[in-house]
């Protein structure tokens, strides 16, 4: 049998078989400051950035329609997919 043979047949899984677990394949986190647009502070775990860097939020549930008590004025495009549906095939019930 040929080497390749050998290493496809070794890595071909057999039913049930676990996994092996593999260390050192994930990305290092580290702690980064997020600011909120209004100012508030908090840490994060991430592998965003570099250690002690600061991610200043331009949009946040703080400040972003659809988390407002005003959401109701915001456009969801599935509502007028909704009605779109509606009007072809009417408002029918389960």
């Amino acid at each position: 049998m040929s080497e390749k043979n050998t290493a496809t047949k070794k890595a071909e899984k057999k039913p049930g078989a676990k996994k092996a677990q593999i260390f050192g394949h994930h990305p290092n986190q580290h702690k980064v400051t997020v600011v909120m647009t209004d100012g508030t502070k908090f840490e994060i775990m991430t592998t965003w950035g570099k250690e002690g860097d600061v991610l200043k939020l331009d949009v946040d549930p703080k400040n972003h329609p659809a988390w407002q008590d005003k959401a109701q004025n915001f456009v969801n495009s599935n509502n007028e997919r909704m009605a779109k549906f509606k009007q072809k095939f009417g408002d029918f019930k389960l």
